[in-house]
């Protein structure tokens, strides 16, 4: 065992144990913005008295909406000391999906920003709770969120039932050390600490529950892999609500004792800046953003001069690719969800080159991965493509769901992922497609049925058939299909503009195509033949039809 693994089981006890380890260390940097190892911990401890001094207690679920930015991290360790929930939601989230999200996961509290890009949250949650204005904080009475009852937000002063993220801070001194102390004591290492929302096979997303123990172990091997220390600095533009952020970069970095870059909103210029300016030597992202890298106005090698490592995915030419992009030679391939907290198999940074293009590295520390039968669920030989299915350090379940919880694991308690590989001779692990219909864009999964579900309700619309197709820079990019209803003509502008409102950015469709009942193939029972329509418009697009 490395010598150097946290002690600590719970993210609140870890930020206490790295603030011991390297207090005087930057652990995070953001617009000018510095904090030590020691500063992030007397922050977090200031908030988790404040969220005390309001009510919140062990078990409560606190959503948290924010870009890039150190509230987050203050925030998400403030939440994990008291053993509330952090609930990460997407700072691409539109009225309709912030309001779902808040009312599945009962969440208690929400802190949030204001604004980011062209939505406001803080707008958004009047608009969802307009009894803000004559009620106090802690004492929020909303209709349609009968569970919320407090909102924070970051950047703005105190209105009614909304506490600014300032006046919070004031009333920390209503809970004293101590009793914070107490509250932490009693956090077990099996208490969830996170849920993170993610596109399933159904329209609804599906909240992911994560563990403290589970978070830091597989967050420190998942470090190990690409030989992080405390000297090195990782660029952070991944959002920190997705798990590729909050539950793999993140407990990656900071428990060998590295510092976070933080960048609010990715920007290929301002990346490269930050990269050359804070001398970053880890790189987490896709091809899509090392593509933007190389093709942005100020890119040079010299500007990524000090970059070694780092984790990534895509086929053996993008990874190539983003390598030589970004300087990282000693970029890793990977495996996983965030099921399986981020990753479950990891390359080695000292792997051969082909090992990294080729596969994504051996199974972690306590993770068990094997490929089973897709029918009878039967563990396959080596070398055998079937569905790779995961024990080990994997989630609980999904919140709320207990009936998708028990359909997404065998009876020897292996996580089913729904996707397509082998185990090699050699251990490692190879991917090699998925089972699902679910749509990877730009790194982010991506569930058909909900954005079928929303062109549904376009009111000249009678089907819609929804898929992703290769390319180059996002992996796939989504296509509608759209079957009129009746002798109606659909508006194309309206229905783009109707996707705008009801769907964050990055799903929404980029080709709306029209097509008659009679253009759609069938199966032989009459019903409509998803796979040879998508076969029929990916040779369409490519012969421009």
């Amino acid at each position: 065992m490395p010598i150097n693994v946290p002690k600590s089981r719970t993210l609140g006890d870890l930020l206490d144990e790295l603030a011991i380890r390297y207090g005087n260390r930057e652990a995070v940097v953001w617009e000018g913005a510095r904090l030590t190892y020691s500063q992030l911990k007397k922050e977090a401890d200031i908030f988790a008295r404040s969220l005390l001094s309001i009510g919140i207690k062990n078990g409560d679920h606190v959503a948290l909406i924010s870009s890039n930015r150190p509230e987050w991290l203050i925030a998400m360790f403030a939440i994990a000391k008291i053993g509330a929930v952090t609930v990460a939601i997407s700072t691409f989230s539109t009225k309709r999906e912030l309001m779902w999200t808040l009312k599945h996961s009962q969440s208690r509290c929400v802190i949030s920003i204001s604004a980011i890009k062209n939505q406001n949250f803080i707008r958004l949650l009047k608009q969802l709770c307009p009894e803000y204005v004559l009620a106090e904080p802690g004492n929020l009475a909303s209709e349609s969120l009968p569970n919320l009852k407090n909102i924070i937000a970051i950047e703005e002063n105190s209105n009614g039932a909304i506490i600014g993220w300032h006046d919070l801070r004031q009333i920390s001194v209503q809970t004293n050390i101590t009793t914070l102390q107490n509250v932490q004591a009693k956090v077990e290492q099996e208490e969830v600490c996170f849920i993170l929302y993610t596109s399933g096979s159904t329209a609804d997303p599906k909240g992911v529950m994560l563990a403290h123990g589970n978070v830091i172990t597989n967050g420190f091997y998942i470090g190990e892999r690409q030989a992080l220390s405390e000297l090195d600095r990782l660029w952070f533009a991944v959002p920190l609500f997705w798990s590729f952020g909050s539950a793999n970069a993140l407990p990656a970095v900071i428990t060998h004792g590295g510092c976070l870059i933080l960048q609010e909103t990715f920007d290929p210029n301002e990346a490269l800046e930050l990269m050359a300016t804070e001398k970053c030597t880890v790189f987490y992202g896709m091809v899509n953003m090392a593509r933007a890298l190389r093709e942005a106005s100020s890119y040079s090698l010299e500007k990524v001069r000090y970059m070694r490592t780092g984790l990534t995915i895509g086929l053996p030419e993008d990874i190539k690719f983003t390598m030589e992009t970004v300087n990282a030679r000693e970029l890793c391939n990977v495996y996983g969800s965030t099921e399986t907290y981020g990753n479950a198999a990891v390359c080695h940074s000292t792997d051969t080159l082909n090992q990294r293009l080729n596969s994504q590295g051996l199974p972690l520390p306590g993770m068990f991965i094997r490929a089973v039968d897709i029918e009878t669920r039967a563990p396959l030989k080596k070398g055998m493509v079937g569905e790779l299915a995961v024990a080990g350090c994997v989630t609980p379940g999904y919140f709320g769901n207990l009936e998708q919880t028990q359909a997404s694991f065998d009876n020897e308690g292996y996580f089913l992922t729904g996707d397509l590989g082998f185990v090699g001779e050699d251990g490692r692990v190879y991917y090699r497609g998925r089972l699902k219909e679910m749509i990877k864009t730009g790194g982010i999964n991506v569930a058909p049925l909900e954005i079928e579900k929303i062109l549904m309700r376009y009111g000249q619309t009678k089907q819609a058939f929804v898929f992703g197709i290769p390319d180059k820079v996002k992996d796939e990019k989504i296509i509608a299909v759209i079957e009129a209803e009746g002798d109606q003509e659909i508006d194309l502008n309206g229905l783009k503009k109707y996707c705008r409102m009801e769907l964050a950015s990055y799903k929404i469709p980029e080709q709306f195509i029209l097509r008659s009942n009679e253009q759609l193939p069938r199966t032989s029972t009459g019903k409509i033949n998803k796979p040879a329509l998508k076969s029929q418009i990916i040779k369409a697009i490519a012969n421009n039809i």
